[in-house]
């Protein structure tokens, strides 16, 4: 397998309408399930007269199986909920993964949303990841101002933030040997980002950004198609690092794309581990990993850590 393959182009299934479907379901499911959690509020909204019902609301009675109609509020869509129906709607482009891919990261966030989601990468799919998060926190880090205008642009509401890499993906052999050798020292599995001194660190990010407890990251940039891209070795160590590092929680949910080129995927199996992997959410191109936070003085990522010694150039 060549190191550099060319990009292929994918073709573009007729599913331009699957987002719309998930952002209702979800959406749908946000409001019902916000109103059931709250039955106080429901039952006191009942009392009052239809005619002094709030226009963004309406009672209805809804029939719950052995048991009386049990009043429930269903109120309108969020507006910014509206807009991302609308945008996706109408425009021709697609998102850049497939149905099943979106639709595995869509679980996760429906379990655990809303949530801290870290998306490396700002795309014609980040309206979407934002809303299926919704009511939660999702950033998204991206390489080239330029396009981060662009984006901004047409989506204002999402949080960009530049990040810049200092990795080329034809060193990704020499920076995978530098992590390996300094394991026990600056490359270490449990560490404070903004301080290391690991090669594959990135540690140029905003300081309120290494405070933050991530519970889903989606590595899908930078670019790593060509010999001179930045590559995502620095992502997916970083990624890993934070799970590792955090201090609360049931772990993070780690999402890698494109792991069928080699880079992605030995890095992946390098410092995410294979022992990770949630086997029923493995596409060719996308892996899930859920990783747990580690002890402070681990050095390790990986149980076996022997198990990943292959070459990225493989």
């Amino acid at each position: 397998m060549a190191l550099f393959p060319s990009p292929n182009p994918k073709n573009k299934p007729s599913w331009k309408l699957l987002p719309i479907l998930i952002l209702v379901v979800f959406s749908l499911a946000f409001l019902l399930f916000r109103d059931a959690s709250n039955p106080s509020q429901s039952l006191a909204s009942s009392s009052s007269s239809s005619s002094s019902s709030s226009p963004s609301s309406q009672i209805v009675l809804v029939p719950v199986k052995n048991t009386i109609s049990v009043p429930m509020t269903v109120e309108r869509l969020p507006h910014d909920l509206m807009t991302a129906l609308v945008h996706y709607a109408s425009t021709d482009t697609t998102p850049q993964q497939t149905r099943e891919e979106i639709l595995m990261t869509a679980k996760v966030l429906a379990s655990r949303g809303p949530c801290n989601f870290l998306v490396f990468g700002l795309g014609h799919d980040s309206l979407l990841w934002k809303m299926l998060n919704y009511a939660g926190r999702t950033v998204f880090l991206e390489e080239s101002e330029d396009w981060i205008r662009q984006i901004s642009e047409k989506h204002p509401e999402l949080e960009t933030h530049i990040v810049e890499y200092s990795t080329v993906l034809t060193e990704a052999d020499q920076l995978l040997e530098h992590a390996r050798s300094n394991r026990k020292g600056k490359c270490t599995a449990v560490q404070n980002l903004l301080l290391s001194e690991c090669k594959l660190a990135l540690n140029g990010l905003a300081d309120e950004l290494f405070q933050v407890e991530w519970d889903v990251i989606m590595v899908d940039a930078p670019r790593g198609y060509f010999p001179g891209a930045p590559g995502r070795m620095a992502a997916i160590f970083s990624a890993a690092v934070m799970a590792r590092s955090r201090k609360t929680g049931n772990g993070t949910d780690v999402f890698v794309h494109d792991v069928e080129r080699p880079v992605e995927r030995s890095y992946s199996e390098e410092f995410l581990c294979r022992e990770n992997l949630v086997e029923e959410s493995v596409t060719s191109h996308l892996w899930h990993f859920r990783v747990l936070p580690s002890p402070v003085g681990r050095h390790e990522f990986c149980v076996a850590s022997s198990s990943s010694g292959g070459s990225p150039a493989n």
